[in-house]
């Protein structure tokens, strides 16, 4: 038993014990204030981001958004790249949601230049993408692709790569070296992309007879799995493989097959000139098969020797005209050796000129009869979403033609697929 003198002694070792747990507690609640106030900055700072893009989306007239404050200082300067290309848009002063600028109100002109140099340090790449794609296809601030400072500065995008093609003829020699750096650039990424998939498509179909050959990329899952079911042990979870098997590949037969690409060359064909380019490129290497490129408008060009140039080949395009479709098709059938190992693609909107609508659907039905295969692209691009003569699309379709739309890998599976019957 304690003595009264010992709970005397004992009491300052209590209250230094009830002293440290309160203070404890006080570092603990706050601790506790300061990652709540660490999650409020972060909530309001996320806030403050997000209604800043909203302001950004909404332009001038979303200045309520910000409830009284003010953009960021990156904010402030992706404002004035925003506004500098859509604040040119003139259906904005229509509908009064930007007044009329007045001489001597703003600040210094910013060139082209400068808005390039801005964009790249404000934006991402996809957003800068979307920017250049806006300034050249919606507005036609051509000077993106035709001063040579800007040119300079611009990295290589397909936006661009359409951009030079509509706009080289309005280029001087010294302009068109540095464009024909973009053209080179993308081109090649292209054909680098697309020979793959040419490869993967011709490099030989599987058979269901068994291989020799034992790779990875023939090996047979299914096949050995129900082989080998008898040896599965259910507590460890796996199958023990006694025999594995392989499927064979049987080479196609490529020998006397034509691929000819007729491609419109007309302005809002642009993707798909590019890209029948590329596609022509990548088919012209394959052994057996003998691939021509003819470009058209109201007249024909024939353009199957720079084929393995598509750069070359680019460069030598003219956009723009009328179209004719039928004396290309017409031209294309006179290409044709045995009209039953030919593709005939044509790559087209289908919007023909006037009065060759009758003769182009007589053209295709004589040429499809004959056994070629007629394929009747409204797109060849990476999107292969098409706007066409729907009407047009229908004839040629009732007339043996196949009427579609494909991205150039489509097209060489389809190509490898009729090689291959």
């Amino acid at each position: 038993m304690s003595t009264p003198d010992q709970h005397r002694t004992d009491q300052p070792h209590t209250d230094q014990h009830r002293t440290a747990q309160d203070q404890h507690s006080t570092a603990q609640d706050q601790h506790r204030t300061a990652q709540d106030q660490h999650r409020t900055a972060q909530e309001l700072d996320r806030t403050a981001q997000e209604l800043e893009r909203w302001r950004l989306v909404l332009g001038e007239a979303g200045q309520s958004v910000l409830n009284g404050g003010r953009l960021s200082a990156d904010g402030l300067g992706r404002d004035a790249a925003l506004d500098w290309l859509y604040g040119r848009d003139e259906d904005l002063e229509r509908r009064g949601v930007r007044q009329t600028r007045h001489g001597g109100d703003g600040g210094s002109v910013v060139t082209t230049v400068d808005w390039l140099d801005d964009i790249t340090t404000l934006f991402p790449k996809e957003t800068i993408e979307r920017l250049q794609r806006d300034a050249v296809e919606r507005y036609e601030i051509h000077d993106v692709v035709t001063d040579p400072a800007v040119l300079a500065r611009v990295e290589p995008n397909p936006t661009l790569l359409r951009a030079v093609l509509r706009t080289k003829h309005l280029m001087n020699p010294d302009v068109l070296v540095l464009a024909r750096r973009i053209v080179d650039k993308v081109v090649r990424q292209l054909v680098e992309k697309l020979a793959t998939q040419v490869r993967h498509a011709f490099s030989g179909a599987r058979s269901r007879s068994a291989s020799r050959f034992k790779v990875a990329r023939n090996f047979d899952v299914k096949r050995t799995l129900r082989a080998n079911l008898g040896r599965y042990r259910p507590q460890e979870r796996k199958v023990y493989v006694e025999s594995a098997y392989f499927i064979a590949r049987t080479r196609r037969h490529l020998d006397r097959w034509q691929v000819i690409l007729l491609v419109d060359q007309s302005g809002s064909m642009t993707g798909s000139v590019i890209h029948s380019a590329v596609t022509a490129a990548c088919l012209w290497g394959l052994p057996g098969v003998k691939t021509h490129l003819v470009a058209f408008d109201t007249a024909v060009v024939d353009l199957t020797a720079d084929v393995d140039d598509p750069v070359e080949l680019l460069m030598k395009v003219q956009l723009g005209g009328g179209t004719d479709i039928a004396r290309a098709v017409e031209y294309g059938t006179g290409l044709i050796e045995q009209p039953r190992r030919t593709i005939l693609v044509v790559i087209s909107d289908l919007y023909e000129g006037p009065g060759g609508g009758e003769r182009l659907v007589r053209l295709v039905r004589d040429v499809a009869g004959q056994g070629t295969k007629v394929l009747c692209l409204a797109a060849l691009d990476e999107d292969a979403d098409p706007a066409f003569d729907r009407d047009m699309g229908a004839r040629l379709a009732d007339a043996g033609a196949s009427v579609g739309a494909m991205t150039p890998g489509e097209l060489a599976a389809y190509v490898a697929e009729q090689v291959a019957r």
